[in-house]
């Protein structure tokens, strides 16, 4: 099992370089991510947006890399560089997307174009991975899925199972996650986390094994589990946590990110080629993380 993300570094330089492409690529952060990829041997980037601004960037922070990488021109128009990034992973010239300046939405509708885009499933979420001293956890999902129906979170769940799976963790333990572990028919949350755990139970959502409802402090310690008399291979010991809606999730990354100091990544599962939206505010080497995580995913 992948401990760490300087492993999973390791493990994805050993089987191949990859090439990322950034949409609006003209913001110093995503460079930095381009730069800190092509120096570590981990991946080659298309820069696609505004190819003056990214000239200058470049000649700023980095003059020694300013013929490094190919731009691809695209003005200043933002969905014209979400476009175009789409077009050229689609086409087999990047492996992956990285957002760089254009929005996550603009971003996506280009993804889930149905002519154009890069769709392969009904339900695309984001999967962020975070650098926990047992190992790393995996998170979903708290980027896409606003509230997720019980169809929805089934194909959430097996976003993220595939993800650890990529992460050499074959039976990841799934944690439903609520605000108790008990079912209440006033909780919707908790009604979906009691079905999905009894079709795990039946084997109809294979490779992992899944507990729910379960509270936070269930899910993570085997203090509180078995104090409030948990008995499941899941309590105390998720791998993966699945969140009930998007602001549980949105909240859960950034307190990884701004209280616990974690390194974190993300990766969209459920297109054809992996797109990576971290936050604007993420530093490069977060974003050069993501780099790693969505290339992991096509090993």
């Amino acid at each position: 099992m992948i401990r760490d993300f300087d492993e999973l570094i390791q493990r994805v330089k050993q089987a191949r370089r990859g090439t990322a492409v950034i949409a609006a690529a003209q913001t110093e952060s995503v460079l930095d991510a381009a730069i800190l990829a092509k120096k570590e041997g981990l991946a080659d980037s298309i820069l696609v947006g505004d190819a003056t601004k990214i000239k200058e960037l470049l000649s700023a922070i980095a003059p020694e890399h300013t013929q490094s990488f190919e731009i691809v021109d695209t003005g200043s128009d933002l969905n014209a560089a979400a476009q175009k990034a789409v077009e050229l992973a689609r086409s087999g010239k990047a492996d992956l997307i990285l957002k760089g300046k254009t929005d996550t939405s603009a971003l996506l509708r280009a993804v889930l174009d149905k002519e154009k885009g890069l769709r392969i499933s009904d339900v695309i979420s984001d999967v962020l991975a975070y650098e926990h001293p047992d190992g790393i956890k995996l998170m979903s999902d708290g980027g896409i899925n606003i509230l997720p129906e019980l169809k929805d979170k089934i194909a959430i769940i097996k976003n993220a199972v595939q993800v650890a799976h990529y992460l050499d963790n074959p039976i990841p333990k799934v944690a439903l996650l609520a605000a108790i572990e008990a079912v209440n028919p006033k909780m919707p949350s908790t009604l979906d986390a009691a079905t999905i755990s009894k079709m795990n139970e039946r084997n109809q959502i294979p490779g992992c094994l899944i507990e729910g409802p379960l509270a936070f402090d269930n899910a993570v310690s085997l203090a509180a589990a078995k104090l409030k008399g948990i008995e499941s291979p899941v309590g105390g010991a998720a791998d993966i946590m699945i969140v009930p809606n998007i602001e549980a999730g949105n909240i859960y990354g950034k307190m990884l990110t701004y209280y616990c100091k974690y390194r974190v990544a993300h990766v969209v599962m459920g297109t054809k080629a992996p797109i990576l939206i971290p936050s604007r505010a993420d530093d490069g080497e977060t974003k050069m993380l993501c780099m790693a995580l969505g290339l992991a995913a096509m090993l």
